[in-house]
């Protein structure tokens, strides 16, 4: 059975660093940074992870939404992808070597999901 252990929402932006700066300006407190490849604020019991907007392995995808996704932290990737195989859900699961192992997918609107297994 799959478990899910946290979540957040990820906005794609164009500047990592103005973009945490703002997100710091408005109260959120910064949990983690890998550079700029992504961010994580937390505030008021949401978490917000910042994603460079034009990164090839979401934006060119045919699993990119725009500008929004939700991710679900996980222990085990493979779970997540037995899931959705089992309800005939597409997905990409790909390892970015820096914070984990990703499994993409949409829901029946097209907003991007995400499960992931940090290395955190």
């Amino acid at each position: 059975m799959l478990k899910i252990t946290g979540s957040n929402v990820t906005i794609m932006v164009k500047d990592m660093d103005k973009a945490v700066q703002f997100y710091q300006h408005i109260g959120l407190e910064l949990k983690q940074r890998w550079d700029n490849h992504y961010a994580m604020l937390t505030g008021g019991g949401l978490t917000i992870g910042l994603h460079p907007a034009d990164d090839s392995k979401t934006s060119g995808s045919a699993l990119s939404s725009g500008t929004t996704s939700i991710g679900f932290f996980i222990e085990k990737i493979g779970d997540a992808e037995a899931l959705l195989t089992q309800h005939s859900i597409q997905h990409e699961t790909a390892e970015d070597g820096k914070s984990g192992i990703y499994c993409y997918f949409k829901d029946l609107d097209g907003t991007v999901l995400y499960f992931v297994e940090p290395k955190w």
